[in-house]
C-alpha cells in the first residue's frame, strides 16, 4: 500500500533538486558555408538555446535571457559587418554575460584575440562581459582562395565540433 505522505516527501524533495535553466540566446550571421551555424547548432544543444540572426533578434527581447552568445564567421580580421552593425545598435546594459564565437580561416588564440577585439570592445563599451570566446577554422573560399578550392575544406570538422561542445560544457557548468 502506497505511503501518501512518504509519496508527498520524495515529491518535494525532487523538486528543490531541480535547479532553474539559464535562457541562452544564440545571434549569429553565417551565411557563406554555414561554418558559424554549424558551431552554433553543437552551442544550442549543450546549452538548450535558440538561434537567431541579428535580423530576426528583437533589442528588448535580449532582456528576457541570461547568457547571449554573439557569432559570426571573420571577413577581413573581423566578424561579419551584419554582427557588428547589430552590436552597435545594441541598447546599453549593465553586467548582461556574453560570450564570443566565430569561424575563420586562420585559428590560434593570439589570432582569436586579435580578431573578436571589434566585437568584444563594442559588447564590452554596452556593458556586457564577455565570459570566454570560442574560434576554430572554417571552410574559406574568400577572395583568390576560390581559384584553389579554398582553404580548410571540410571543417569544421569532427573534432572541431568535439572542441565546440567541450567549450559549450564548461560554459554551463561555470554558470
Amino acid at each position: 500500500m502506497d505511503n501518501p505522505k512518504c509519496t508527498y516527501n520524495i515529491k518535494a524533495i525532487l523538486q528543490l533538486k531541480r535547479v532553474p535553466t539559464m535562457q541562452v540566446l544564440l545571434v549569429v550571421y553565417s551565411y557563406h558555408h554555414h561554418n558559424t551555424e554549424k558551431i552554433a547548432e553543437v552551442f544550442a544543444k549543450v546549452l538548450d538555446s535558440q538561434i537567431k540572426t541579428p535580423q530576426q533578434t528583437d533589442h528588448e527581447e535580449l532582456e528576457a535571457y541570461d547568457i547571449v552568445g554573439f557569432g559570426a564567421g571573420i571577413d577581413s580580421g573581423k566578424h561579419y559587418k551584419p554582427l557588428l552593425d547589430f552590436a552597435d545598435t545594441l541598447p546599453q546594459v549593465t553586467g548582461k554575460k556574453a560570450f564570443i564565437f566565430s569561424t575563420s580561416g586562420v585559428s590560434n588564440p593570439n589570432y582569436r584575440t586579435k580578431i573578436h577585439s571589434a566585437l568584444r570592445e563594442k559588447l564590452q563599451a554596452k556593458g556586457y562581459i564577455i565570459l570566454d570566446e570560442f574560434n576554430c577554422h572554417g571552410f574559406n573560399t574568400n577572395s583568390f582562395l576560390k581559384y584553389f578550392g579554398g582553404m580548410n575544406k571540410g571543417r569544421p570538422n569532427e573534432e572541431d565540433l568535439k572542441l565546440a561542445e567541450e567549450f559549450a560544457q564548461t560554459l554551463k557548468q561555470n554558470l
